[in-house]
């Protein structure tokens, strides 16, 4: 099935004392982390589109920018949403927002780009230390 803008999924988690920014080390405090929020982002935008994607593949992320606009303390939800804004060949381009209970707290746009699995894992293992 062809990817199109618009496709879009979720992703969320429980903020909890493992993924604050002082236990995964982004920061001194016992809020949600940056990364942590990188990662739900990253989660929602894969799940958009896996579905429809051929037999063999997968998506790797590539880059993201982001902006962390609030923080969430444990005891919240967060809410990741993607949507794909482009395709451009194998480079997926979305557009992605976080919400806790209470707002917004971050949004920015995230890429991925289509792989063949065991290619891209023959190539990494290449390159792995003997």
């Amino acid at each position: 099935m062809p990817l199109s803008p618009g496709l879009t999924a979720e992703a969320t988690t429980k903020v909890t004392p493992e993924n604050c920014a002082s236990a995964v080390g982004s920061g001194g405090v016992a809020v949600f982390a940056t990364p942590m929020m990188i990662s739900l982002m990253e989660q929602a935008a894969a799940r958009a589109v896996a579905p429809h994607l051929a037999e063999g593949e997968t998506t790797v992320g590539t880059l993201v920018n982001v902006q962390h606009l609030a923080a969430t303390p444990p005891g919240l939800t967060v809410r990741a949403v993607a949507t794909l804004e482009q395709v451009e060949g194998r480079r997926l381009v979305f557009r992605v927002e976080a919400f806790d209970d209470r707002e917004r707290i971050g949004a920015g746009t995230h890429e991925r780009f289509i792989v063949n699995t065991a290619r891209f894992l023959a190539r990494a293992g290449e390159k792995a230390l003997p």
